[in-house]
Protein backbone atom coordinates (compact mmCIF):
# COMPACT_ATOMS: atom_id res chain seq x y z
CA UNK A 1 0.00 0.00 0.00
CA UNK A 2 1.40 3.16 -0.52
CA UNK A 3 1.02 6.78 1.30
CA UNK A 4 1.69 10.19 0.77
CA UNK A 5 3.74 11.82 3.16
CA UNK A 6 5.85 14.61 3.94
CA UNK A 7 9.19 13.64 5.53
CA UNK A 8 12.30 15.61 6.83
CA UNK A 9 15.71 14.90 4.81
CA UNK A 10 17.23 14.17 8.31
CA UNK A 11 15.08 10.82 8.44
CA UNK A 12 16.10 9.67 4.99
CA UNK A 13 18.14 6.56 4.27
CA UNK A 14 20.86 8.40 2.29
CA UNK A 15 21.25 10.67 5.66
CA UNK A 16 21.37 7.75 7.77
CA UNK A 17 24.09 5.68 5.92
CA UNK A 18 26.59 8.49 5.87
CA UNK A 19 26.08 9.65 9.12
CA UNK A 20 26.76 5.42 9.69
CA UNK A 21 30.33 5.77 7.78
CA UNK A 22 30.87 8.69 9.90
CA UNK A 23 29.81 6.75 13.03
CA UNK A 24 32.51 3.87 11.78
CA UNK A 25 35.57 5.62 10.29
CA UNK A 26 35.27 7.91 14.17
CA UNK A 27 35.32 4.31 15.89
CA UNK A 28 38.29 3.11 14.45
CA UNK A 29 39.70 6.10 14.55
CA UNK A 30 39.86 6.43 18.58
CA UNK A 31 41.09 2.82 18.38
CA UNK A 32 43.63 3.51 15.91
CA UNK A 33 45.06 6.80 17.36
CA UNK A 34 43.70 7.51 20.51
CA UNK A 35 44.78 4.69 22.80
CA UNK A 36 42.61 2.32 21.25
CA UNK A 37 39.63 2.97 22.49
CA UNK A 38 36.20 2.81 21.14
CA UNK A 39 34.27 6.09 22.20
CA UNK A 40 31.01 5.85 20.38
CA UNK A 41 29.35 3.94 22.95
CA UNK A 42 29.44 3.89 26.73
CA UNK A 43 29.37 -0.02 27.32
CA UNK A 44 32.68 -1.08 27.76
CA UNK A 45 33.63 2.35 29.90
CA UNK A 46 30.47 1.33 32.09
CA UNK A 47 32.00 -2.40 32.25
CA UNK A 48 36.00 -0.87 32.92
CA UNK A 49 34.15 1.34 35.20
CA UNK A 50 32.79 -1.74 37.69
CA UNK A 51 35.53 -3.86 37.26
CA UNK A 52 38.35 -1.19 38.06
CA UNK A 53 35.98 -0.13 41.08
CA UNK A 54 35.79 -3.95 42.75
CA UNK A 55 39.24 -4.43 42.54
CA UNK A 56 40.59 -1.17 44.31
CA UNK A 57 41.82 0.21 41.25
CA UNK A 58 39.66 3.54 42.23
CA UNK A 59 41.66 6.35 40.44
CA UNK A 60 41.29 4.30 36.98
CA UNK A 61 37.97 3.92 37.64
CA UNK A 62 37.33 7.39 38.27
CA UNK A 63 39.39 7.86 34.60
CA UNK A 64 36.33 6.39 32.79
CA UNK A 65 34.13 8.69 34.11
CA UNK A 66 34.16 11.44 31.78
CA UNK A 67 33.46 10.08 28.92
CA UNK A 68 30.48 8.73 30.30
CA UNK A 69 29.69 11.84 31.53
CA UNK A 70 30.21 13.93 28.25
CA UNK A 71 27.60 10.71 26.65
CA UNK A 72 24.75 12.11 29.01
CA UNK A 73 25.68 15.86 28.96
CA UNK A 74 25.91 15.77 24.72
CA UNK A 75 21.98 13.75 25.57
CA UNK A 76 21.12 16.83 27.49
CA UNK A 77 22.21 18.92 25.01
CA UNK A 78 20.30 17.56 22.39
CA UNK A 79 17.13 17.84 24.11
CA UNK A 80 17.25 20.84 25.00
CA UNK A 81 18.40 22.09 21.64
CA UNK A 82 14.97 20.37 20.17
CA UNK A 83 13.06 22.00 22.44
CA UNK A 84 14.27 25.42 21.87
CA UNK A 85 15.29 25.91 19.23
CA UNK A 86 12.37 25.40 16.74
CA UNK A 87 12.44 28.13 14.45
CA UNK A 88 14.58 30.00 11.95
CA UNK A 89 16.08 28.99 8.71
CA UNK A 90 17.65 26.05 10.18
CA UNK A 91 16.59 22.71 11.52
CA UNK A 92 17.17 22.28 15.10
CA UNK A 93 18.57 18.93 13.97
CA UNK A 94 21.25 21.37 11.48
CA UNK A 95 22.48 22.52 14.72
CA UNK A 96 23.09 19.54 16.59
CA UNK A 97 25.41 18.83 13.11
CA UNK A 98 27.38 22.04 13.36
CA UNK A 99 28.35 21.54 16.90
CA UNK A 100 29.69 18.49 16.16
CA UNK A 101 31.43 19.86 13.08
CA UNK A 102 33.15 22.26 15.58
CA UNK A 103 34.13 19.53 18.24
CA UNK A 104 35.79 17.34 15.01
CA UNK A 105 37.88 20.53 14.05
CA UNK A 106 39.05 20.72 17.91
CA UNK A 107 40.16 17.53 18.21
CA UNK A 108 41.78 17.67 15.24
CA UNK A 109 44.62 19.82 16.67
CA UNK A 110 45.01 17.83 19.52
CA UNK A 111 48.26 16.00 19.38
CA UNK A 112 48.62 12.18 20.38
CA UNK A 113 49.57 10.82 24.08
CA UNK A 114 50.25 12.52 26.90
CA UNK A 115 52.44 16.11 27.43
CA UNK A 116 52.94 17.37 31.22
CA UNK A 117 49.64 17.30 32.89
CA UNK A 118 47.14 16.53 30.63
CA UNK A 119 46.00 13.62 28.30
CA UNK A 120 45.25 14.33 24.85
CA UNK A 121 43.96 11.06 24.17
CA UNK A 122 41.80 11.00 27.33
CA UNK A 123 40.50 14.63 26.28
CA UNK A 124 39.69 13.55 22.54
CA UNK A 125 38.10 10.08 24.03
CA UNK A 126 35.58 12.59 25.99
CA UNK A 127 35.16 14.89 22.81
CA UNK A 128 34.10 12.08 20.68
CA UNK A 129 31.89 10.44 23.24
CA UNK A 130 30.04 13.71 23.58
CA UNK A 131 30.13 13.94 19.44
CA UNK A 132 28.53 10.43 19.41
CA UNK A 133 25.71 10.82 21.60
CA UNK A 134 24.72 14.05 20.07
CA UNK A 135 24.40 12.08 16.40
CA UNK A 136 23.12 8.56 18.12
CA UNK A 137 20.13 10.85 20.24
CA UNK A 138 19.86 13.17 17.04
CA UNK A 139 19.44 10.83 14.34
CA UNK A 140 17.36 7.54 15.90
CA UNK A 141 14.85 7.03 12.90
CA UNK A 142 15.68 6.19 9.66
CA UNK A 143 12.97 5.91 6.86
CA UNK A 144 10.66 4.32 9.55
CA UNK A 145 13.01 1.78 10.78
CA UNK A 146 14.37 2.93 14.83
CA UNK A 147 18.64 2.47 14.78
CA UNK A 148 22.04 3.89 15.82
CA UNK A 149 24.85 5.50 13.67
CA UNK A 150 27.10 4.91 15.76
CA UNK A 151 27.08 1.72 16.81
CA UNK A 152 25.96 -1.87 15.21
CA UNK A 153 24.92 -4.33 17.90
CA UNK A 154 21.23 -3.11 17.64
CA UNK A 155 21.41 -2.63 13.98
CA UNK A 156 22.35 -6.53 13.75
CA UNK A 157 19.61 -7.64 15.69
CA UNK A 158 17.01 -6.24 14.47
CA UNK A 159 18.35 -6.76 10.87
CA UNK A 160 18.35 -10.44 11.83
CA UNK A 161 15.05 -10.52 13.65
CA UNK A 162 13.59 -8.93 10.47
CA UNK A 163 15.57 -11.33 8.26
CA UNK A 164 13.90 -14.62 10.16
CA UNK A 165 10.19 -12.66 10.17
CA UNK A 166 10.96 -12.36 6.20
CA UNK A 167 11.56 -16.44 6.40
CA UNK A 168 8.67 -16.76 8.43
CA UNK A 169 5.91 -14.69 6.41
CA UNK A 170 7.72 -14.09 3.17
CA UNK A 171 6.31 -10.70 4.32
CA UNK A 172 9.06 -8.09 2.19
CA UNK A 173 8.02 -5.55 3.85
CA UNK A 174 10.20 -7.45 6.42
CA UNK A 175 13.02 -8.08 4.12
CA UNK A 176 13.24 -4.33 3.08
CA UNK A 177 13.52 -3.05 6.91
CA UNK A 178 16.24 -6.34 7.37
CA UNK A 179 17.95 -4.74 3.77
CA UNK A 180 17.80 -0.86 5.81
CA UNK A 181 19.46 -2.57 8.67
CA UNK A 182 22.31 -4.57 7.62
CA UNK A 183 22.63 -1.76 4.88
CA UNK A 184 23.86 0.53 8.02
CA UNK A 185 26.02 -2.06 9.38
CA UNK A 186 27.66 -2.32 5.74
CA UNK A 187 28.39 1.45 5.29
CA UNK A 188 29.28 1.63 9.51
CA UNK A 189 32.23 -0.71 8.25
CA UNK A 190 33.30 0.74 4.59
CA UNK A 191 33.76 3.91 7.32
CA UNK A 192 36.09 2.18 9.83
CA UNK A 193 37.99 0.27 6.99
CA UNK A 194 38.51 4.37 5.24
CA UNK A 195 39.20 5.48 8.83
CA UNK A 196 42.08 2.93 9.17
CA UNK A 197 43.66 3.21 5.88
CA UNK A 198 43.90 7.11 6.43
CA UNK A 199 44.63 7.32 10.15
CA UNK A 200 47.67 5.02 9.55
CA UNK A 201 48.62 7.90 7.00
CA UNK A 202 48.09 10.86 8.99
CA UNK A 203 47.42 9.97 12.31
CA UNK A 204 45.48 11.91 14.80
CA UNK A 205 44.77 14.57 11.94
CA UNK A 206 42.22 12.23 9.70
CA UNK A 207 39.73 12.98 12.49
CA UNK A 208 38.86 15.68 10.10
CA UNK A 209 37.81 13.47 7.02
CA UNK A 210 34.58 12.29 9.28
CA UNK A 211 33.75 16.31 9.16
CA UNK A 212 33.04 15.37 5.53
CA UNK A 213 30.48 13.38 5.92
CA UNK A 214 28.74 15.94 8.63
CA UNK A 215 28.89 18.32 5.96
CA UNK A 216 27.25 16.25 3.88
CA UNK A 217 24.50 15.75 6.04
CA UNK A 218 24.33 19.55 6.77
CA UNK A 219 23.92 20.44 3.08
CA UNK A 220 21.34 17.41 2.59
CA UNK A 221 19.11 18.29 5.14
CA UNK A 222 18.71 21.94 3.39
CA UNK A 223 16.37 19.60 1.39
CA UNK A 224 12.88 19.13 2.25
CA UNK A 225 11.17 15.53 0.74
CA UNK A 226 7.86 16.90 -0.23
CA UNK A 227 5.00 14.34 -0.81
CA UNK A 228 7.73 11.43 -0.70
CA UNK A 229 6.03 8.31 -1.95
CA UNK A 230 6.83 5.42 0.20
CA UNK A 231 5.85 1.55 -0.03
CA UNK A 232 4.65 0.30 3.79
Amino acid sequence: MKSEKVSQMSESYFVGLVLAVVGGYIDAYTYLARGEVFANAQTGNLVLLGINFVSGNFMKAVSYLPPILAFIVGVVITEEVRKFVNKGRLHWRQYIIILEIIVIAVVCFLPEGKADWIDFNMVTNVMISFVCSLQVQCFRNIRGISCATTMCTGNLRSGTECLAAYAATKDKIKLHSAGKFYGLVLFFVIGAAVSAYITNIIHEKSVIFSAIGLVTVLIAMFIRLENETEIQ
